[in-house]
């Protein structure tokens, strides 16, 4: 048996995930063609012309290899102990870049430096990753041990996302929040997630069905208190000891609303605020009478989930017309279906699904896309550079890139789970939560399901910053995996 000491001074390569380096090639590369075919210029036609885009993802490519190289070469245990510093340099940096960076297109977010620009907000990334990675590998560190230790995790994963906000990258500071997978996994409530899909109903909701009323109110508030009625039914029937405080909620609900129907039939109308207002402050006083009565503090959970539930809808309203800024309005009503506005806000997704439905079945062919070579679709080199596969190589070429996105991700989680330390584990579900969010939100984006809020393509956007920061992110997680085996 080898001993530890011999393990430890075995080459770095030996146990390297090869086959996840190989997707991350194939990535890489087909990236490099896309962009090449993104932003062809038919006067300067060479892959190799570097005052091209091509040719200067070619150099940041080329970097890219280089750099992952030079981090398998890192002892796996220099990433664990200098984490907080990594993170401490970053978070810096960040700040920094908020004074000293440029206005570009509204963002604050470029450092230049002579001929070439940095984005720290994507290098921010892996710092946050190794942070909470440290933070959940201390001694005896449990999520749910105490409360102090949720406000450390949540501390790390938004200080990065409030220092982003003030460069006004809203896209970027977004990614951060796939990291609740990452809290989920390592014994948060899922009711925290359902929490959060309910929120984003809520908003879907209370904005899009604003014209059609019911009640005197719009018909997606009336639909938004139907949902805080059953979600507390539900939360009921799971925590409470029996099934009376459930049912009885539900029977007060089902039997309150048939009388309202039967006045308003009437033509006595009740309105709707009121009503539901006061019904759900009954069902909530009811409720704490069985919390007193049983004993069951959780019944409180239903209670606590219903009054922000209802007081989240009515603040719907203020954040959309208050604190939105109107094209980021107009881009969320395009991505509802609420307004077209294919001139403007919406005149990208127009464009990007007219290209990438001509493209059929197969494609039309490489560096035969006629919206693409035309230029129609805007920033297609970057965040709608999906588009372009869509257009030129047809549902085929958009499904394999899709496969090797869902290998990638599905390898990074198989990794994840055979890590045997905390360390190494929650590392790795960061990565894998990064790549989730990017894939899922940019390719929505670029077919009109999310607005759109400038999200990458992993190693297919062009940019040296988003190509350096993911390829940083996955090289250190396969240094980490490497050297697992020096933990038996």
């Amino acid at each position: 048996m080898e001993s530890r000491s011999t393990k430890l001074t075995e080459s770095p390569f030996k146990g390297i995930d090869w086959f996840t380096v190989i997707i991350y090639a194939l990535l890489v590369i087909a990236g490099a063609v896309s962009i090449y075919a993104a932003s062809y210029d038919f006067d300067n036609a060479s892959i190799f012309d570097f005052d091209e885009f091509s040719g200067k993802q070619l150099r940041w490519i080329g970097l890219s290899f280089i750099l992952g190289f030079a981090l398998l070469l890192v002892d796996a245990r220099m990433y664990e102990t200098y984490a907080y510093p990594i993170y401490t340099g970053i978070m810096l940096l960040l700040l920094v870049t908020i004074f000293i960076a440029p206005n570009i297109k509204g963002s604050h977010s470029w450092i230049v430096m002579g001929p070439m620009s940095i984005q720290p907000a994507e290098f921010a990334k892996f710092a946050t990753a190794l942070a909470l990675a440290k933070l959940f590998s201390g001694y005896n560190f449990s999520l749910n041990a105490r409360t102090s230790n949720y406000f450390k995790a949540l501390l790390i994963i938004f200080l990065p996302v409030i220092l982003i906000l003030a460069q006004n990258e809203t896209g970027s500071a977004l990614v951060y929040l796939g990291l609740f997978f990452v809290l989920y996994r390592e014994g948060m409530s899922g009711l925290v997630l359902l929490s959060a899909v309910l929120a984003v109903a809520i908003f879907v909701i209370s904005v899009k069905f604003t014209e059609t009323m019911v009640l005197g109110i719009p018909s997606g508030q009336f639909t938004v208190y139907i949902l805080v009625m059953a979600t507390m039914v539900a939360m009921l029937a799971l925590y409470s000891k029996t099934t009376i405080t459930a049912r009885n909620t539900a029977l007060g609900f089902v039997g309150s609303g048939i009388i309202v129907w039967i006045l308003d039939l009437c033509g006595i109308e009740i309105p709707g605020n009121y009503y539901f207002i006061g019904i759900i402050s009954a069902a909530c006083i009811y409720c704490i009478i069985e919390t007193l009565r049983y004993r069951v503090s959780k019944i409180l959970a239903a209670i606590g989930a219903a009054v922000i539930a209802v007081a989240f809808m009515f603040s719907v309203n203020y954040v959309f017309t208050s604190v939105l800024k109107p094209h980021q309005q107009m881009r969320i009503k395009v991505a509802l279906g609420i307004e077209d506005d294919i001139l403007r806000a919406g005149y990208n997704v127009n464009q990007s699904k007219i290209a990438i439905g001509s493209g059929g079945f197969a494609g039309k062919g490489f560096l035969k896309g006629t919206q693409t070579k035309l230029k129609y679709v805007p920033e297609q080199h970057t965040d709608f550079i999906f588009c372009t596969i869509g257009e030129e190589q047809g549902f085929i070429g958009t499904s394999l890139t899709m496969l090797l996105f869902v290998m990638l991700i599905l390898r990074v989680i198989v990794i994840a789970e055979r890590q045997p330390t905390t360390f190494g584990r929650v590392f790795a579900y960061c990565v894998a939560s990064y790549f989730i969010v990017h894939f899922c939100i940019n390719i929505g984006m670029v077919i009109g399901l999310c607005p759109v809020i400038g999200i990458p393509l992993p190693f297919f956007s062009y940019g040296g910053s988003s190509l350096w920061g993911f390829t940083v992110l996955l090289f250190i997680l396969l240094r980490i995996d490497a050297a697992r085996r020096s933990h038996h």
